[in-house]
């Protein structure tokens, strides 16, 4: 009879292009080792054209399960045979599950966001103004989760006011949800949370200066070793910054505890912040 030591460990993988400077095998190794979970978790690169037939060869290689980050996640959603309800209302899917030849899609981001402002940061959202800014993947996966909060208002500004548009009207039935374009946004703010890539580039998105004040929680979906510049910019208006760590290190945790069914403690790898450490 094969002893446990000699079992073969349960395959994960985050998939993506590029891939090699993703965090999450180390935030899974910290999960599993604190789980006491034997599994093995890579960074599985995936040609630009080849994205189903990577996830299909690591399936067939014993796969149990993978995180999806950039390019493939609209790919992802639409390889699924199956959806959570949250995947399905993001349109995306960042972290899958495999049943013999089923995938079931999920999407973990915005409840990672979510957990990071609420519990990490300690920001209540119910009540709350929330201003969104971009219309694209990062977007849609924080709507619902952020209207579950029951914020007083979310409004979502993008510099195309139709994809805004689309996106408020698609979740409208959850709560009290708008659209502007970037230059239209009218008073203060809460929480104003960066869904689009513009730190990527350097760049702020060019919202009115009256949107932050002392009270704001201004929160990057990026996160790098130094603040964003959207970050810098907010900081300049008195308003509290934060980066995406956080919400890197809980969307893992909900996609460890999807897989495993047990929940990581995120407060020493918050703590020691690896974004900066390593």
């Amino acid at each position: 009879m094969q002893n446990k030591a000699s079992q073969p460990l349960d395959q994960y993988a985050v998939i993506g292009n590029p891939v090699a400077h993703s965090k999450s095998p180390l935030l899974h190794a910290a999960f599993a080792a604190q789980c006491q979970q034997a599994i093995c978790y890579r960074a599985l690169l995936a040609p630009p054209d080849s994205f189903a037939a990577t996830v299909k060869q690591f399936i067939n290689d014993g796969g149990r399960g993978a995180n999806v980050t950039l390019p493939f996640k609209l790919e992802a959603f639409n390889l699924c045979t199956a959806l959570t309800p949250r995947a399905q209302a993001a349109g995306a899917v960042n972290t899958m599950c495999f049943e013999g030849q089923k995938i079931i899609g999920d999407n973990t981001d915005g409840c990672g966001l979510v957990s990071d402002i609420v519990r990490n940061a300690g920001v209540t959202l119910q009540g709350k103004r929330i201003l969104l800014l971009g219309a694209g993947g990062a977007a849609r996966g924080a709507i619902l989760p952020l209207l579950e909060c029951q914020p007083a208002e979310l409004i979502i500004a993008n510099r195309s006011i139709e994809k805004a548009q689309q996106l408020a009207e698609q979740f409208s039935s959850f709560g009290q949800i708008s659209s502007s374009e970037f230059a239209q946004i009218k008073g203060q703010f809460d929480v104003i949370i960066n869904a689009t890539s513009a730190s990527i580039a350097a760049q702020i998105p060019p919202i009115p200066d009256t949107a932050y004040n002392s009270n704001s929680l201004a929160y990057d979906m990026m996160y790098s070793d130094q603040p964003t510049v959207f970050m810098q910019h907010a900081a300049k208006h008195q308003a509290q910054t934060r980066d995406g760590w956080g919400m890197l290190v809980e969307q893992a945790a909900e996609a460890f505890y999807v897989w495993r069914g047990m929940r990581p403690d995120t407060s020493e790898l918050l703590t020691r912040n690896m974004s900066r450490a390593i």
